[in-house]
């Protein structure tokens, strides 16, 4: 059944997901993080591989979008400009390049790499702000190329950079939006056709800004001790989960 048009979805699928990006979007900018990579996590179950990466890419664009216009107050523009520069790059990089590492390296490094930035965070401090923030365009951009849901990865740095947590939730979901405009650019180039999944982007796009509108409520509500928590322990379990998928889909476990 092709719900709306949209490849071999039916109703119940379509509205799934419609209602995941709806949560997801409530979780990241509540918790600062997670949001993206769940979300990728319950599109991976029900979507074919080769259209998973830019249909989720479309749909946390808009996500960040909305984000943004609803806190642009807060976001720490000085991040900005550096950040796009080495975004661009790591998106030309990431478009023409072979990756030997197989996908599953790429998860337990990544994972690997959140653990030690959040319980040291001296480490995510290191270097110039301006230089800081244009490696992590970089790399954000270019391993987003092959994990999608790289947020995670610069989670570690916003928050060491940011001195109240809507600030971290802003700037995040500002960052991201030319990782995901650099990746798209990047798909197109590389051929990618997506648009048969149009209605289904649209619906999730919808949802997941009334989930940001919703999420920014809530952070309103809640402490900073009580954010900067729950910051912790969410990159800590993200960190252990991707580590596992690496040791599970590399046949150590």
């Amino acid at each position: 059944m092709d719900f709306l048009g949209t490849p071999d979805m039916g109703p119940l699928m379509f509205f799934g997901l419609t209602l995941a990006s709806f949560a997801t979007a409530f979780i990241g900018v509540f918790t600062g993080t997670a949001g993206g990579v769940i979300l990728l996590a319950l599109m991976a179950s029900v979507m074919p591989p080769l259209v998973l990466v830019p249909v989720h890419t479309v749909v946390q664009l808009g996500s960040g979008v909305t984000r943004t216009v609803i806190m642009w107050r807060y976001v720490l523009k000085s991040t900005l400009p550096p950040f796009i520069v080495g975004a661009v790059l790591g998106a030309a990089v990431g478009a023409k390049s072979f990756v030997a590492l197989e996908p599953h390296v790429l998860l337990g490094i990544i994972g690997v790499f959140i653990l030690i930035v959040t319980w040291m965070p001296k480490l995510s401090k290191m270097g110039a702000e301006r230089n800081r923030f244009a490696a992590l365009g970089f790399f954000a951009t270019f391993l987003g190329m092959f994990v999608s849901a790289t947020g995670t990865f610069l989670t570690p740095f916003i928050a060491s950079a940011s001195p109240d947590r809507r600030n971290h939730a802003a700037t995040q979901g500002a960052l991201m939006i030319f990782v995901h405009i650099f990746k798209l650019v990047a798909f197109g180039y590389l051929g990618f056709a997506i648009s048969a999944y149009l209605p289904l982007m649209i619906a999730m796009i919808a949802t997941g800004a009334v989930g940001n509108w919703l999420g920014e409520e809530a952070l309103a509500r809640t402490s900073e001790q009580r954010f900067r928590l729950l910051l912790k322990i969410f990159l800590t379990a993200l960190a252990l989960e991707l580590i596992w998928r690496a040791l599970r889909e590399g046949g150590m476990i």
